[in-house]
This record gives structure tokens, C-alpha cells and sequence, in this order.
């Protein structure tokens, strides 16, 4: 059933996202070391932040992200164990990953990060009967409520925090642009959010004008530094101070259907008694 292999990962990959094939392979290797080490099966890993959202700097760092599974017997005890793994972050990787059950106690609780995962145009490994089920799992639980607080909340502080003067870090703009959209994604009942950005910009984004500007932003975001810094720009201003104005008086959007929280229990005892 394992369908890790570097060719089925590498169908997952879009040419917006590209990783240097030398990376790849000490990303590879990095992932065989864990499993080696902690005495665990990686499921899926992908990239998140900036290289998964398609908008990476050339200094960017590569935040590679995981699901894993322990053997069975590390389940059956009274007192579970740490259920994260961290390597020591530096200057060109940050990796880290969550134990299956924690993953999928995560869903049920409507966080937005697991789903974004496993949407990544970057993928490392992927088992991919295991990604077809979370997948649906995903679907079924889905919670709007959650998930449009946390990217609302997301951008109104990136906003706040990081877009007010006359110069700005322009890297900033789509830390407010994403999460803005993806709650915009959300009101409208599209369904889980996708991580690449401009899945979301191609269905929030139909004024020519804003699309340029959003256009030209990613070209220079790509082009420069993390810290670049730019002059304000007053198209993409004024589409945030409307919609997170406009977001502020809307229904909070709300499932149809109580989630079915049972293929979660259903798929955690499934991959873990695989590792029999």
C-alpha cells in the first residue's frame, strides 16, 4: 500500500513551485531519518508557508511539513507520548510533524493548517490511498465556522500589525491577501481552502485592476528578498479595508450537515493496525 515513491510524488508538483533537485533529495533523506530514528512511518509531507503558497523569495527557507504514524504499541499506553516532532530549525530548513492521531483530532476541531497540507503543490511523500481517505475524511468534518474565524482573524492582524505607513515590507501584503481570500473562499461555501494562492486569487479576484496589481506584487515577491521593501499600494489597500469591513457584518458561515465524525476513529484505527 505504500505509494511514496520520488515518481508519484513528483506528479503532485506544479512548475509554479519549483525545488531544486538537490533540496529534494536532502529533504528525502531528512524524512528517512526520522522515520529511522523515532520508529515511525511518514504518511504525507509537503511544503506549507511561502513555497507551498507559490510566492517564494529566493531566500526563502523550505518549511517542510509531515503526518506520520507510530506502531501500534505506542497507542496502547497509559500515558501517550509527545505527539509532534521538531527538528532544530535553520537557516534553509524548518521541518516538523504531527502524529496521525493528533492530525486528525485537529480536523475534528476545524483547524484550517491539516487541510492546507494536503492541498500543497509540493509534495515529498505522499501514500496515496492514506491521502484519498483523509482527504474525504476532511470533507465530511469540515467546519466553515473555524475555519472562516481563523483566516479572518489571520488577516485583520496582519493588517493591522504589518500594512499601515507609507512603506511597506511587500511581503506583507499577501500575508494579509491570503487569508483574506481564503475566508472570502469560505463565505462563499467553496469547501475546504486550497493552499495555492492563486487558486484563490483566480476564483475571489475578477477586477482587472486589483489582478495586475496582485500580478506585479508576486513578480517582485519572487524577485526579491524577504525584506524587500515598497512603496504602498493603493489598489490592493483599498480591496482589504473593503472586504474586512464588509466581513465584519456578514453570517458566519455554517455546515448543512453535522460532520461525521466517525471516519475519523475509522481511519486512525485502519493506518495504525497497517503497521501491525
Amino acid at each position: 500500500m505504500d505509494a511514496t515513491s520520488p515518481t508519484a510524488a513528483a506528479d503532485w508538483q506544479h512548475h509554479e513551485h519549483p525545488i531544486d533537485p538537490q533540496i529534494r533529495a536532502e529533504i528525502d533523506k531528512t524524512l528517512a531519518r526520522i522515520e529511522s530514528e523515532h520508529q515511525v512511518r511518514v504518511l504525507f509531507a509537503c511544503e506549507s508557508d511561502s513555497r507551498g503558497w507559490g510566492f517564494a523569495s529566493p531566500d526563502s527557507d523550505y518549511d517542510v511539513r509531515f503526518i506520520y504514524v507510530h506502531r501500534p504499541d505506542w497507542y496502547l499506553t497509559v500515558f501517550p507520548g509527545r505527539d509532534v516532532i521538531e527538528l532544530p530549525v535553520n537557516a534553509t530548513y524548518d521541518v516538523s510533524g504531527w502524529d496521525l492521531r493528533k492530525t486528525l483530532a485537529l480536523l475534528h476541531n476545524g483547524n484550517a493548517t491539516v487541510v492546507e497540507w494536503l492541498s500543497s503543490p509540493v509534495v515529498y511523500r505522499a501514500d496515496v490511498s492514506f491521502v484519498d481517505k483523509i482527504n474525504a475524511a476532511a470533507d465530511l468534518v469540515h467546519r466553515p465556522d473555524r475555519v472562516f474565524h481563523h483566516y479572518l482573524q489571520m488577516a485583520r492582524k496582519n493588517y493591522r500589525e504589518y500594512l499601515h505607513g507609507e512603506r511597506v515590507r511587500l511581503k506583507k501584503y499577501l500575508y494579509v491577501l491570503r487569508p483574506l481570500m481564503a475566508a472570502l473562499w469560505v463565505e462563499q461555501q467553496r469547501g475546504p481552502v486550497p493552499m495555492r494562492f492563486l487558486d484563490l486569487v483566480e476564483a475571489m479576484v475578477s477586477d482587472t485592476a486589483l489582478r495586475a496589481a496582485i500580478d506585479a506584487l508576486l513578480v517582485i515577491k519572487r524577485r526579491a528578498g524577504e525584506a524587500e521593501e515598497g512603496a504602498a499600494i493603493p489598489e490592493i489597500n483599498r480591496f482589504i479595508e473593503l472586504e474586512l469591513q464588509r466581513l465584519e457584518h456578514v453570517p458566519t458561515p455554517q455546515k448543512a450537515e453535522r460532520g461525521e465524525y466517525s471516519v475519523l476513529d475509522r481511519l486512525l484505527r485502519d493506518v495504525v493496525m497497517q503497521g501491525q
